[in-house]
């Protein structure tokens, strides 16, 4: 069964035609495939910096409002406490 199954894929391989992968040494495919691997780390990190530098910002700006603003910012009407 499994030999089938090994015979099966390989004639669609054949059938496919060469890819790129089969045209690469091992060596520089793995090579390869670990910068793609760092590539979208480094991305990560980058966004989740970003994300981190936002709220930050968005804090520090929330904890310099004057006075003014966050009365204005209230939902309760000051009318009434007069």
């Amino acid at each position: 069964m499994k030999k089938k199954n090994v015979q099966q894929q390989q004639r669609e391989k054949k059938e496919q035609g060469t890819t790129l992968g089969d045209l690469l040494d091992s060596k520089l495919a793995e090579q390869l495939k670990q910068l793609k691997q760092d590539k979208e780390a480094e991305i990560k990190k980058q966004r989740e910096e970003e994300a981190a530098k936002k709220q930050w910002e968005a804090k520090q700006k929330e904890k310099n409002k004057t006075f003014d603003e966050l009365l204005n910012e209230s939902k309760l009407d000051w009318k009434k406490f007069k």
